[in-house]
């Protein structure tokens, strides 16, 4: 792999949400990483509009906006819940060819395939295949979590190594390998050791409690699938003392009837919000966390050392959220209430008991994965080979 001097080498993102906004936080919070040590980056989304994101500085181009038909994926709409054509599929493969070839990238980085993310293979096959066409083609990075969710289809880990083997330099696992490793989740990882690159968790930097402080901090994510959350935390914030101070952020992406019936139910004590873009802040000033256990949260939690009460997400056969709950309920950073174990009694009960424990110590993770990434990806830019970071990051730092 040879050298590339250039300051301010150029980085095409993309990254495709379908449910919730999770990977787009994610990657955003990478490309901030990376745009603070001079990376010229384009990133390229397709999924529900998010304000905010991906974050200033960056070149930011949104392909013809499609999401999940339903909380197991099984099928692509746009935004107006109409399936997606043949037609429609053709003119986001040649916008992202033509951002592709314009921006002629030092190195790519696409989130998630080719271990997610098979339902838009109709455009980044024939990215792949620009790139491998390129005299000289740039560097191919996937970019995933930690814990990946477990496929129930036989072939279809073979088929992401494969491809892995076959188009991809390396992988940005965003994670600790000593709180959980690519195998844990992903069995055939072996197979590809030598192109994992393992970065620490990617957090928000640390920041100061926010100006407004609240008890109680109840986030669902994108909100697509936090309804019974949402319901649940309203009527424990009945049932618990009225001086608690609660704000239940209910997430851009709740429908909007939904989010006027959260504002309806509501008591005097909490305060409903869409969206906060201080969120980490808020966690920093709260007694309590009490969410989903999505990556995002998990960090940004993780980051304010504030106690926590998770309800992992797992409609549809996800598994990925109850892994990494119970991985943290393990360590005695969390207490785990299960998504089929939900009842306003069941959170009430687990919110009690959480807010009277001490606060969590400091935990032992790496939480820098984003400026973790922007390091290696110099390193690999200046020609280490792939397979030297991949030895160095398998062991936590």
């Amino acid at each position: 792999m040879a050298g590339i001097a250039s300051p301010s080498p150029r980085v095409f993102f993309y990254v495709q949400h379908l449910l919730g906004i999770g990977h787009l936080a994610r990657a955003s919070r990478i490309a901030q990483a990376l745009a603070d040590d001079a990376f010229d980056v384009t990133m390229v989304t397709g999924g529900t509009p998010v304000p905010g994101f991906p974050g200033p500085r960056i070149r930011h181009v949104e392909l013809p906006p499609m999401a999940a038909g339903d909380a197991g994926f099984s099928g692509l709409v746009d935004l107006t819940g109409t399936p997606v054509d043949d037609a429609f599929k053709d003119r986001r493969r040649d916008l992202l060819l033509a951002v592709f070839r314009e921006a002629r990238p030092d190195v790519v980085i696409i989130e998630a395939f080719p271990f997610g993310r098979r339902q838009v293979r109709f455009e980044l096959m024939p990215l792949l295949e620009a790139i491998a066409s390129r005299a000289a083609p740039p560097i191919v990075l996937s970019s995933v979590r930690d814990i990946l969710q477990q496929r129930r289809k036989p072939g279809r880990d073979e088929e992401s190594v494969a491809l892995a083997s076959a188009h991809f330099d390396g992988i940005f696992v965003h994670g600790d390998p000593s709180f959980a490793r690519l195998e844990d989740s992903f069995p055939l990882a072996g197979q590809i050791a030598d192109r994992l690159l393992y970065t620490g968790l990617v957090a928000a930097r640390p920041q100061a409690p926010a100006a407004e402080r609240f008890d109680i901090l109840v986030s669902a994510g994108g909100g697509a699938v936090g309804a019974a959350l949402n319901a649940a935390a309203i009527a424990a914030a009945r049932a618990l003392p009225p001086t608690l101070r609660w704000c239940l952020v209910a997430g851009p992406n709740l429908p909007q009837p939904a989010f006027e019936a959260v504002l309806l139910a509501a008591p005097d004590n909490v305060v409903v919000e869409r969206f906060r873009a201080d969120f980490p802040g808020l966690l920093s000033g709260a007694r309590l966390s009490v969410s989903q256990s999505g990556y995002n949260t998990v960090c940004d939690v993780l980051r304010a050392g504030c106690r926590a009460v998770y309800v992992p997400f797992t409609a549809g056969g996800e598994t990925e959220q109850a892994a990494r709950a119970e991985r943290l309920r393990q360590m005695g950073l969390a207490t785990v209430v299960g998504e089929r174990s939900l009842t306003p009694q069941t959170l009430t009960e687990a919110i009690a008991t959480t807010l009277d424990r001490p606060r969590p110590p400091p935990p032992p993770l790496d939480l820098d994965g984003a400026r973790t990434t922007a390091r290696l990806l110099r390193a690999l830019l200046a020609g280490t080979p792939v397979a030297t970071l991949a030895s160095e990051t398998a062991v936590r730092r």
